[in-house]
């Protein structure tokens, strides 16, 4: 089966991101966030990063996008996650305990390409079970992540050039905060 057949059927994939790697897959589908959460052994309440192609995946996702939120899109240089106060048309499980959700707008690469086929947003982790240090390289995924992944992507393996995207939070005044830079 392809990657593209994995995601819409609700498998689960180990890719590389356009950050690190990372084990994912369709955004909208509760059943597989579930699988991806007990997968990671990752604690109950912890929200996850959504993956876009664009403005349009992105509205769909959070509904309105705040014009610091389309300057911070249009200005980074990085990948840059942003963090809004709510989203729609995702199971709640995919976003934080207060509502917010962390979405990220991939601008190139093998993640942009893949949504873009998919034509979905992507629920996105890093490939670390929860509280493990998260893996730069494919060779530092853990064997029992690969085992339990329906689909593992062969490209960029070797990748040495990676690290975790900056965290920007829009705070309900409108005020931002750095999460993680």
């Amino acid at each position: 089966m392809s990657i593209i057949d994995t995601v819409k059927n609700g498998g689960v994939i180990v890719y590389p991101a356009d950050t690190v790697w990372g084990i994912g897959g369709d955004a909208t589908n509760e059943t597989l966030i579930k699988k991806i959460i007990r997968i990671k052994k990752r604690p109950p309440g912890k929200g996850f990063i959504v993956l876009v192609s664009d403005y349009d995946m992105l509205l769909q996702v959070v509904g309105e996008i705040p014009p610091q939120a389309v300057e911070i899109i249009q200005k980074s240089i990085r990948p840059t996650t942003i963090v809004y106060p709510s989203f729609r048309n995702l199971p709640p499980l995919a976003g934080a305990p207060d509502g917010s959700i962390a979405v990220r707008m991939v601008k190139k690469g093998f993640a942009k390409n893949l949504i873009e086929a998919v034509r979905l947003p992507l629920i996105s982790t890093s490939a670390n079970m929860s509280g493990q240090p998260t893996p730069l390289h494919f060779d530092q995924i853990s064997d029992a992540i690969l085992r339990q992944a329906d689909y593992v992507v062969h490209l960029h393996r070797k990748s040495i050039d990676t690290k975790p995207s900056r965290i920007i939070k829009i705070m309900p005044d409108g005020s931002l905060k750095i999460i993680r830079d």
